[in-house]
Formats: C-alpha cells, sequence, structure tokens
C-alpha cells in the first residue's frame, strides 16, 4: 500500500511538472496597457505591461510595433525600435510569473502585439 501511494505521488509530481513547462509559450503572455494619468510634453502617458505567468523564463521578446513613437525617451535597454518590431528587455529573460513594464506618451495607444519569444525551461 505505501509503495502504491508513492507511486501514485510519484506519477501526480511528474504530471505537473510536465504540464507547467508545456504551457511555456508566448501565446501564455498578456500585453496590457492603461493610461498613468501623467502628461508628458502635453500628451498623455502609457503604461504597458508584459506578464509572464509561466513558470519558465521568455527571452528576446518581440512585439509588433508599427508606427510606434513616443513624446518621451525610451532607454534601449527598455526597448529597442527595429522596423516595426521592438525588443524588450535587450532581450533579457523575463522572469517566471513577473511582470516587465514601460511607460511612453503619445495621444493615443499604439496597437502593441506579441510578436515572438524563447521560452526557456530549466
Amino acid at each position: 500500500m505505501a509503495n502504491a501511494c508513492k507511486l501514485l505521488a510519484l506519477v501526480l509530481f511528474f504530471a505537473l511538472v510536465a504540464k507547467g513547462y508545456g504551457q511555456c509559450s508566448v501565446d501564455n503572455l498578456s500585453l496590457g496597457q492603461a493610461k498613468t494619468g501623467q502628461t508628458v510634453n502635453g500628451k498623455p502617458e502609457w503604461k504597458v505591461s508584459v506578464k509572464n505567468p509561466c513558470p519558465c523564463t521568455v527571452m528576446n521578446l518581440k512585439l509588433s510595433c508599427v508606427g510606434f513613437q513616443s513624446a518621451s525617451s525610451i532607454d534601449s535597454s527598455v526597448m529597442s525600435k527595429s522596423g516595426d518590431e521592438c525588443l524588450l528587455n535587450g532581450g533579457s529573460p523575463l522572469a517566471p510569473m513577473s511582470v516587465f513594464s514601460f511607460n511612453y506618451a503619445w495621444d493615443s495607444s499604439f496597437d502593441l502585439t506579441i510578436l515572438s519569444g524563447q521560452p526557456h525551461c530549466s
């Protein structure tokens, strides 16, 4: 009986671990934007938040940022624009269960969407 319980616990453990790793993709990330209530150079400021609910890190996170511009400067280590793609956090990992945020200022929010990223589970 004790061996059966240990075996069941072991099977459940591995099933949960496998399920957690299987859920790690950029499809699990979420992106939201909201006004901060501040203005910069007469334009409303927007806060962009990318949430990683996955138990794995995600590296080289890129957004579609067609037409993106800002009245406030954004450090290139936070977001760098190349054509219609923006690399977040210099490509560094977005930790599990964390949020990466940055602010920009413009008349309206831009249609930013997650394009790609590389999940890394250890």
